[in-house]
């Protein structure tokens, strides 16, 4: 018997314990998609307040986006050297500054370097957060765990969405609603110090898991990547740039097109997180068991084609299209990423990964600007509503694209190149 023979007998940590860590990790995942989302409820404030145009607060948006994509690569890097806990607190404290760089001042060019230092912070602390999960729970209890942080986290941007209701006194101006935004987003720091805590502490007296390393991207696996992954790629950026810059100026839209109150556009905007927060996990198992994950895909697709063109032309209520689209948006993510895990090597994953959510962003970054240019061009605003028409229009095209390249997928994976997308437990399928 050697002096290690103590370590090996050490005690798992409580299920308690493991969860009180699991909240408080997702508490400051709370925060940070709080801070992101808390520009759209304050966006028809900031440009009668300030003058911003609306291509500045597509900027607000965009500049996150950049930032992301700068350090997508390097995050994972920092997370495997420093460790989960040093880095949760690191990316935690530089989200938390952001926010407050974001409300101290009106000069936009101070807001826009709070928003970048946001995407600088946010996007690695979700890769430590995630990595620190995988360490705590293991085997079915890891899927169940990163829902319970996810559904936290989309918590943040459903409260965001609905401050106007339960902070109303705070939007007689543009900044009251962002001290709030700072404040939330101390989340980051308090939760993560906590955390760090509560791990320190269990090292010393449990026996954890120990934190696998992070995804790597390894530039030359891009070369071995088949169609199949390429169009899923396209269908992702076509898609989530037609979802996430227009829930950048959504609120604005519903109250200066369809006269809405803040209060109210700001529950419709956040019906989309609320839908996918409660349907994707089921979503998720029934794909698992049907297959058909192609034709899902095409499907999702299918129903954003109408909404944005129902909401510039048709005197339906909103609730119909954004009931589509929030069906849409539960159903191809839910779809669309464990579909990577079919057509990459297990070994090239992280690669596939890296390179989905780089070109995401991208696209996010570019129809944030884009959208607000044609806003502005348009002249879009209370007055004329039907300035917001040629952003419709191109929402979308993003649609039609993103249903072609799932037809084009589905017709692939139908044919000798699949890779058993269509196939589900019930018939016998991976």
């Amino acid at each position: 018997m050697n002096e290690n023979t103590t370590d090996v007998f050490r005690p798992k940590p409580s299920p308690f314990y493991r969860y009180l860590v699991l909240v408080f990790m997702s508490l400051a995942m709370f925060g940070n998609y709080y801070v992101y989302d808390s520009i759209a409820p304050i966006a028809d404030i900031l440009k009668s307040g300030l003058q911003f145009s609306d291509e500045n607060i597509g900027q607000l948006y965009s500049v996150y986006s950049i930032a992301a994509v700068i350090v997508l690569i390097f995050g994972g890097i920092i997370v495997d050297k420093w460790g989960t806990k040093k880095s949760v607190i690191l990316f935690g404290v530089i989200c938390s500054i952001a926010g407050i760089i974001t409300a101290v001042s009106s000069d936009f060019t101070v807001m826009l370097a709070g928003r970048f230092l946001l995407g600088v912070g946010s996007e690695p602390l979700i890769v430590a957060i995630t990595t620190a999960i995988a360490k705590w729970f293991k085997g079915k209890e890891l899927s169940f765990a990163l829902g319970i942080n996810l559904f936290i986290a989309r918590m943040g941007s459903v409260a965001a969405d609905n401050s106007p209701s339960f902070a109303s006194g705070l939007y007689v101006n543009w900044q009251d609603p962002l001290f709030l935004a700072a404040g939330l987003g101390l989340l980051c720091i308090v939760s993560g110090i906590i955390y760090y805590i509560l791990e320190a502490n269990a090292e010393r007296k449990f026996d954890l898991g120990k934190a696998g390393e992070t995804d790597k991207f390894i530039l030359t696996d891009i070369y071995k990547f088949n169609g199949s992954f390429w169009l899923i790629v396209l269908l992702c950026v076509t898609f989530y740039s037609a979802v996430f810059p227009f829930r950048s100026f959504a609120i604005k839209f519903y109250m200066e097109a369809h006269g809405l109150s803040r209060e109210s556009a700001g529950f419709y905007n956040s019906i989309l997180p609320m839908a996918s927060m409660i349907a994707t996990p089921f979503i998720g198992l029934l794909v698992d068991f049907i297959g058909k994950r192609a034709l899902l895909m095409m499907f999702g697709a299918i129903l954003l084609l109408p909404v944005y063109l129902m909401m510039a032309y048709l005197g339906v209520s909103l609730v119909i299209p954004i009931i589509m689209m929030g069906v849409s948006f539960s159903l191809i993510p839910a779809v669309m990423w464990p579909s990577v895990a079919y057509i990459v090597e297990e070994k090239r994953l992280g690669t596939a990964y890296s390179v989905m959510t780089l070109i995401q962003q991208i696209g996010v970054f570019a129809f944030n600007w884009i959208i607000g240019l044609s806003n502005d061009y348009s002249g879009a605003s209370a007055a004329n509503p039907e300035g917001y028409n040629l952003g419709l229009w191109l929402f979308s095209t993003l649609g039609i694209l993103a249903f072609v390249f799932a037809y084009f997928l589905r017709k692939r994976e139908m044919g000798p190149f699949g890779h058993g997308l269509e196939k589900g437990m019930a018939a016998g399928g991976r």
